[in-house]
């Protein structure tokens, strides 16, 4: 192991005696008391001594015996260090990939605010190389979460949708002005491969859009229509069910942005919950469906530009939590945001009994609180960590990991 203290996480004092680390509540925390010349060997754990090395650097600052040890063990327990050459045979192939790797390093320091063990947080980016991701729809949202996923390290992006890009389809980082006219598929696997740190060979894939998607970690449903954003359809998701295949809903409708439910069949609310929910507290919700579906459709519908960017980006960003092993809010609920307030709320979605999904018979969707520890002289400034974690949601143990 070669001990670094996150570079992520910003670092000042308090007082004389009293170090913090990062500066949001979410992430911050204190080391106290800390002596002087603890103080100092705190510069030393950037990555670039194993243990022994450092050993020696304490005997030379007169550090007691056993003081890096145990100051090294506090640091990792309270998730403050990484390991500059852990993660795996993975993260090794990646670390000899230097220019993808420097294109990654915002990713990596991020991922290092959200993991706790020591080389975990590039054991999981190396990881999403092996990832593969389907998003069924090309329109101002699918094009641009494509490229975001592609450009945060997921190792194949497929897209698929039919016809072809339309003027008003075109969006910074989605499908560009000068392939109007092209086939939107293929244009928009071409953004997610330009945006890749290491770009893939182009992939075809030839099935009917309603068919299961074998062999992807996630599917991300992003229709162009604002029915199917509003009220998806059951039957379009039932080989996605059938087949296992964790999906996650997302969209525009109306001057609505929607990101979720993430869907993992058997355990979370579906799109038949949804609708199943939905006809309990509005009975004349199917004949409104059938009409909206089945009625003349607007040629143009709103999909205002930075909406649609902005639900792209958290739909990512949730696909991602996913990926790297989280079960993220979006798992029994929708986001949802309208402008012109712009506030993000959440509608839970609920497991429905009268749908054949079964989530309502063996779901778990159930929150799960790290073990908290001993604190001993570290603190959180701000929640604690165990409180943080409450805030989200651990994937339970054997179960929902993305295909590699």
């Amino acid at each position: 192991m070669h001990p670094m203290v996150k570079p992520a996480l910003r670092r000042g004092w308090r007082d004389l005696h009293t170090v913090q680390f990062g500066m949001t509540p979410a992430h911050a925390l204190t080391l106290g008391p800390v002596d002087t010349a603890t103080g100092s060997f705190l510069d030393l754990l950037d990555g670039t001594r194993g243990l022994e090395l450092l050993r020696e650097e304490g005997r030379r600052m007169d550090l007691p015996d056993g003081h890096v040890d145990r100051l090294v063990r506090r640091l990792s327990r309270a998730g403050l260090l990484d390991d500059s050459r852990g993660g795996g045979p993975d993260a090794d192939a990646l670390r000899e990939k230097r220019e993808v790797l420097d294109r990654l390093r915002p990713d990596l320091a991020a991922l290092t605010l959200t993991t706790s063990e020591p080389g975990e947080a590039l054991g999981r980016l190396a990881a999403r190389g092996s990832m593969r991701v389907q998003v069924r729809g090309a329109g101002r949202v699918g094009a641009v979460l494509a490229a975001l996923l592609s450009g945060a390290g997921v190792g194949e992006v497929d897209v698929r949708d039919v016809g072809q890009v339309e003027p008003w389809d075109v969006a910074p980082g989605g499908l560009p002005a000068e392939a109007v006219g092209d086939r939107r598929d293929e244009t928009a696997r071409r953004v997610a491969r330009r945006a890749a740190p290491d770009r893939p060979p182009p992939r075809t894939v030839r099935s009917p859009l309603g068919e299961a998607a074998p062999g992807f970690g996630l599917v991300v449903l992003a229709p162009r229509d604002d029915v199917a954003v509003h009220a998806p359809d059951p039957s379009a998701v039932e080989p996605l069910l059938a087949s296992g295949t964790p999906h996650l809903h997302a969209g525009v409708v109306e001057g609505t942005g929607v990101v979720g439910p993430l869907v993992l069949p058997g355990e979370t609310s579906c799109a038949g919950c949804l609708q199943e929910d939905r006809t309990d507290r509005d009975p004349t919700w199917p004949r409104l469906v059938a009409q909206w579906r089945s009625g003349r459709q607007r040629r143009v519908g709103a999909c205002e530009l930075t909406l649609a960017t902005t639900v792209a980006s958290l739909a990512a960003a949730h696909a991602l939590a996913f990926l790297d092993g989280g079960v993220p809010s979006s798992a029994g609920a929708r986001w949802e945001v309208s402008a012109p307030g712009l506030h993000w709320h959440a509608r839970p979605v609920r497991a429905h009994p009268a749908c054949p999904c079964g989530a309502a018979d063996g779901g778990k969707e159930e929150h799960i609180s790290a073990d908290e520890g001993s604190h001993e002289t570290m603190a959180a400034h701000g929640p604690s960590e165990g409180s943080r974690r409450k805030a989200g949601t651990k994937r339970p143990a054997g179960t929902w990991r993305a295909h590699v």
